[in-house]
């Protein structure tokens, strides 16, 4: 497995009063719930990355264009979610077995250089087009969050804390959008649209750094040319989305005692903060590609609730060790237990199927074009059956992992 989501999230057996003991069943010291959520989570990222044809997709398993915000739009916020909640459980195992804040940090830091290093290992295959890199992307963000997020866990674990420097993040994002004049544009609001797509304060800052990496390290593309969805400012409000997964963490490891207070505090704040996103909305829009704080909030809202639930389920009625529940959820078990490692076979099997060219008919096409219109889209194509080819394409995803698993072998970078 590659960390920083761990397998299993380890956790302290908690102490149960008599009464709690006679009702609920003593929690295991792994948090199967996170695991299984990441693993629905990566499923969905692959099924929503990689369709037969993008030209025909059902919206909401695709990113909403600008403002708004689809199905496809939670996957992202969920994962890193999910690396907040997975870091406070994997530094409590290593602070218990001695690791110094120093050697945690230094952990810490390595981890992300290698999730980054694989980013652009990524990138580069097959072409190695070294002047066209895209530095910006999934892993650099998953990077730049863990590294981040874990060092202000390193510094403080108190939820208090976190709320008060998330709220920072996040009104701070805000301020920064409204108030700062962008240059060659003018005031938000006053001189051109809040949020504008290429006038905001994130595409401008993403547009120097691409300008000044081209001139100095000779190398560097954003994504749609202008902007970049996965940018340097707006990482800044994505660290939130990481401490808020934290303090649902530590919630959970405060209230293991109680698992219907830890359940029901985690939907509560999944409500609360779903409907502050939504209000939010009205002033400062839901914005993916921008990561707008109404974006947090919103997102977070369904991680929060989706834990709750997940939580209730998997740990404390257990229902993975009845014969349908082992079936439903050990497909998402094994994808969760190498999250990164499914995400990056995604990848290559896509730039694979990409680059080899296959002959069909008179002309030369793509193995992925040429297996999607003559297994799946014959005669013409259509949004089932693009669905229906990411679905298999999932499946044949899924294979490396359950061998992985099979063999309780779990990569680690």
């Amino acid at each position: 497995m590659i960390e920083p989501m761990p397998q299993m999230s380890e956790i302290a057996a908690p102490t149960f009063s008599p009464a709690a003991i006679a009702t609920v069943r003593p929690p295991s010291t792994r948090v199967l719930a996170i695991d299984v959520l990441r693993g629905v989570t990566i499923a969905f990222m692959i099924l929503v990355n990689d369709p037969g044809d993008w030209a025909h997709v059902y919206s909401q398993l695709d990113h909403a264009e600008w403002n708004g915000w689809t199905l496809t739009d939670l996957v992202f916020p969920n994962f890193l979610f999910l690396v907040g909640a997975s870091t406070v459980f994997s530094l409590d195992a290593r602070i218990r077995r001695g690791d110094s804040r120093l050697e945690l940090a230094r952990h810490i830091a390595i981890r992300s250089a290698k999730i980054f290093t694989l980013k652009m290992i990524l990138t580069v295959v097959p072409y190695f087009h070294l002047t066209h890199l895209r530095i910006y992307g999934v892993l650099t963000r998953i990077a730049l969050c863990y590294l981040l997020g874990g060092l202000i866990l390193l510094s403080t674990r108190s939820l208090r804390a976190l709320a008060v420097i998330s709220a920072a993040i996040l009104a701070g994002y805000w301020a920064l959008m409204r108030f700062i004049p962008v240059p060659g544009y003018g005031l938000p609001t006053r001189d051109i649209p809040l949020l504008d797509k290429d006038g905001n304060l994130t595409a401008w800052i993403d547009r120097g750094l691409n300008a000044f990496l081209q001139r100095t390290i000779h190398t560097g593309v954003l994504y749609e040319h202008t902007r970049d969805p996965e940018g340097l400012l707006s990482t800044l409000p994505a660290i939130a989305t990481v401490l808020i997964g934290a303090m649902a963490a530590l919630w959970l490891r405060q209230n293991m005692a109680d698992p219907k207070r830890a359940r029901n505090g985690l939907l509560l704040a999944g409500l609360a903060s779903f409907a502050a996103g939504i209000l939010w909305n009205r002033t400062f829009p839901i914005n993916k590609n921008l990561w707008t704080s109404s974006y947090v909030l919103m997102a977070a809202g369904w991680a929060l609730m989706g834990l709750g639930v997940f939580y209730w389920l998997m740990d404390v009625r257990r229902v993975n060790e009845t014969a349908l529940g082992r079936r439903l959820t050990q497909p998402a078990l094994i994808f969760g237990s190498n999250a990164i490692a499914a995400y990056a076979t995604s990848v290559i099997l896509v730039k694979a199927m990409l680059f080899m060219k296959v002959h069909d008919g008179e002309k030369l096409t793509t193995a992925w074009g040429y297996i999607y219109h003559h297994l799946f889209a014959r005669g013409n194509s259509t949004q089932f059956k693009s669905l229906a080819f990411a679905v298999c394409f999932v499946a044949v995803c899924f294979i490396p992992n359950w061998l992985l698993f099979r063999k309780k072998i779990f990569l680690k970078i």
